[in-house]
């Protein structure tokens, strides 16, 4: 390893033949030292031929280009600053390859690239972090209730070091007064959790892409039964253990010594998708068709009451072969209604939870841009259940954009307005019934297109979901027809997963579309 911060590097290249870098002004000409310049010139141009550049070794991660000639920027000041140089990296001999320090990886430094991740990471480990004293007793209770519970274990010779942080804890969006009286929104903390900065060995895990379920599948899935029984898991990541050769690269620091886990942690990369895959085998065979799962929040259903206790007792059985452990406090049996990832779902259909939107709609008026954001992102969630959302709310939507000033106008203000209303007044949307055909209503305004995803049984409209979405600049010149007609595309790509292989009626009121059509 070379440490760059000193200015200058140099490298072996063979017996008796040196190179030297000056990071500040020879960087771009890398020249033999002085003393080797005249007598081993050929043998160190003999040496570079023998070099063949390796594809993967040129593709850094993180460069907008793989291969550019090294430009140092001129350092100010001295190089022990904490600003880090900007460099342009240049093509390495074969055998060598970058590697980067510092806390966002901005100083680079050259290795050998035969090195195995435990060796890298043993070269490039950190020092540990500065705990808050204040916080101190946070990590304490923690490391004690982890080592009764045999969650994690003092160990000494691990390559791979991970740092403690504690971070608030904080409840769900309120509104409190503020030293004026003014009603502001805000997140209590209600204490601090500790946390391991696995940023390091995320960095050389290999990802795990599976995937998790599409919400709204599963809550049309869920929805539409008279009886509900909804199960959570207990510590969930906590119930997977760790291969024992995998443990040390867990291990993490702190003021109470060295530890590594024995179970699955929060803060791995992979460690979502695993519970996933994990609970997923386990009621692979259930899936869809008496549960539903969504990491460690279990749904079960059924057609009557009888049905569901029935089904109840086959996962509670499952659950007891493979020692999945449940929380009992909250777990709910036999249910007509429940919570299910931030909507309410019964025998009626899908709803929005009204309790987050009761605390959306005491949210006192916007004054910044991030308060536009927060609101924006709140009322998103529920777009699905909100008639032209884009249309509505691009007032607010213009002040998001760059170089634009904040002024919250009359017309900012009735936007609002709008989506609270229609947040209070969200109508129930329904699961799809493939067994009937699909109809969907488009319209299209000078700036948003917007269609409704439904279908007509015992002659009424069910609505499935609304979908809108603004035009771009190009789009908002387009004649009335061609907004018309992209308002059918848009809906046919929004809808895609619904009407693949079923039948479709297009609802529209521009005249001149039926004539094309005809």
């Amino acid at each position: 390893m070379i440490d760059v911060c000193e200015g200058t590097i140099e490298l072996n290249l063979g017996k008796d033949l040196k190179m030297k870098f000056d990071i500040k002004d020879t960087m771009r000409k890398p020249t033999i030292e002085e003393g080797y310049v005249s007598s081993e010139t050929d043998e160190y141009k003999k040496l570079l031929d023998t070099f063949r550049p390796v594809p993967n070794i040129l593709s850094i991660e993180g460069l907008d280009r793989p291969v550019c000639e090294v430009m140092a920027e001129q350092a100010q000041g001295d190089w022990s600053e904490l600003k880090a140089p900007k460099v342009d990296l240049k093509p390495l001999p074969e055998g060598l390859r970058y590697a980067f320090l510092g806390e966002n990886s901005t100083y680079p430094v050259i290795v050998n690239s035969d090195l195995e991740p435990e060796q890298l990471s043993a070269l490039l480990v950190e020092l540990r972090k500065r705990l808050n004293p204040n916080l101190k007793e946070v990590v304490k209770k923690e490391i004690l209730k982890l080592l009764d519970a045999g969650i994690i274990y003092p160990i000494s010779d691990s390559t791979w070091i991970s740092p403690v942080h504690c971070v608030p804890k904080k409840g769900g969006i309120t509104v409190i007064k503020n030293d004026k009286e003014e009603l502001i929104p805000t997140r209590t903390i209600v204490g601090h959790r500790m946390c391991i900065d696995y940023r390091k060995l995320n960095s050389a895990s290999r990802k795990d892409h599976f995937p998790l379920p599409f919400i709204d599948q599963m809550l049309e899935r869920l929805a539409n039964h008279p009886f509900y029984c909804f199960l959570d898991g207990y510590s969930g990541f906590f119930q997977i253990p760790i291969h024992p050769n995998d443990q040390e690269k867990t291990t993490f620091t702190c003021p109470y010594g060295t530890f590594a886990y024995r179970r699955m942690p929060f803060g791995l990369c992979n460690a979502p998708a695993t519970f996933q895959r994990c609970m997923t085998s386990i009621f692979s065979d259930l899936i869809e068709e008496m549960v539903e799962v969504f990491m460690d929040d279990f749904s079960v259903y059924g057609a009557s009451f009888s049905s569901c206790l029935s089904n109840l007792c086959r996962v509670l059985q499952r659950c007891e072969e493979t020692n999945l452990v449940l929380n009992w406090e909250k777990c709910h049996f036999m249910v007509r209604e429940g919570i299910v990832l931030g909507h309410k779902i019964s025998e009626k259909g899908i709803e929005l939870d009204r309790a987050k939107v009761d605390v959306m709609l005491q949210l006192p008026v916007p004054k910044t841009v991030k308060d536009i954001r927060s609101f924006l992102g709140h009322a998103g969630f529920y777009r699905r259940f909100i008639k032209d959302f884009s249309k509505i709310a691009r007032p607010l939507t213009r002040l998001l954009c760059k170089e634009t000033d904040f002024e919250f106008d009359e017309e900012c203000h009735k936007s609002w307005t709008l989506l609270k209303d229609a947040l209070v007044s969200a109508p129930i949307v329904q699961a799809p019934n493939w067994d009937h055909p699909f109809e969907i209503m488009c319209d299209a305004s000078d700036y948003a297109v917007g269609a409704v995803l439904g279908q007509k049984i015992d002659k009424k409209l069910n609505v499935i979901y609304y979908a809108s979405k603004t035009m771009d600049d190009a789009q908002c010149k387009y004649a009335t027809t061609e907004k018309e007609l992209l308002a059918i595309v848009f809906a046919f790509e929004k809808f895609r997963s619904y009407i693949v292989g079923s039948k479709v009626i297009v609802h529209t009121d521009h005249a001149a579309l039926r004539h094309i059509f005809r």
